[in-house]
């Protein structure tokens, strides 16, 4: 569907979703890659220093996957004289309107893939101002091996894209590495404290995918037995520091004085540990 492949840039992402297309099954000799310094490129892949001339050289789909400040570099004869069937963008804050001069692409279509599509397991925001039913579809068609892909409806919606999927694997590593650091504290073994916690992520990560909606929401999973109810737990513990009188465990053995002067029970030092540690 997508023809002969022009990418010009194979940096890490770029890279990433070559090996990933490729171990999906397209074929080497259909991707003709663009490096100035002749990077070395998986086996079958061709490689060349500058863009071919369109005379030598046609390709059904170009994608641009260098570097934003580089994109000065395309702005020459050779690659105005382009005009592939798609032009498909990986340069962030690049709009449409710039990748629209660049060349006579039939169909522009801008790209927001994040890191998890180096495993097939990534993200990848689509909007294209084309209403090419084929353009779109070989679009769609060329990242569905990358993960989840999603049209969105507005250029202006990339930023969001970036602030949700771009960044949220950097805090995602990040919680995972603090988890495993409370269990560290809590006295585990730190290679046992860290399968713990990647381990916990991904089968809560696996069970948010499964439910109708996120744990947090009415009628998900945390609302369902066995979830702790943050809010329904705080109501709680407010119950049990006012001495609720439809509370039997209000006041009682174990208790500590709350700051409206009630009680509350005492936090195990376990929790105190966790809580330091994150």
């Amino acid at each position: 569907m997508t023809g002969r492949i022009l990418m010009i840039g194979c940096g890490n992402m770029g890279g990433a979703m070559l090996a990933r297309w490729l171990a999906d099954g397209l074929s080497p000799d259909s991707v003709t890659v663009v490096s100035p310094s002749m990077r070395v490129m998986p086996p079958g892949v061709h490689v060349v220093a500058a863009v071919p001339d369109p005379d030598d050289f046609s390709a059904e789909t170009v994608m641009l996957a260098l570097k934003p400040q580089q994109l000065g570099a395309l702005k020459t004869p050779v690659f105005a004289r382009y005009a592939p069937k798609l032009l498909i963008s990986i340069l962030a804050g690049v709009e449409i309107a710039a990748l629209d001069r660049l060349s006579q692409a039939q169909a522009v279509v801008r790209a927001m893939p994040n890191l998890p599509v180096a495993i097939g397991q990534g993200v990848v925001a689509l909007h294209g101002a084309t209403d090419d039913g084929a353009a779109r579809a070989t679009a769609e068609a060329l990242m569905t091996p990358l993960g989840l892909v999603e049209w969105i409806a507005a250029e202006a919606q990339f930023d969001a894209v970036t602030a949700l999927a771009g960044c949220g694997p950097g805090f995602v590593f990040r919680f995972a590495d603090a988890l495993a650091k409370a269990g560290q504290a809590l006295g585990l073994p730190a290679d046992q404290a860290a399968r713990l916690a990647i381990a916990t992520l991904d089968g809560s990560a696996r069970m948010a995918g499964a439910a109708d909606v996120l744990a947090g929401g009415a009628g998900g999973p945390g609302r369902e037995p066995g979830w702790i109810d943050t809010r329904r737990a705080e109501r709680a513990r407010r119950r049990r520091c006012t001495g609720h009188p439809d509370d039997p465990h209000a006041g009682g053995v174990g208790t500590a004085q709350c700051g409206d002067g009630g009680k509350r029970p005492r936090r195990p030092r376990a929790a105190l540990v966790s809580r330091a540690a994150l």
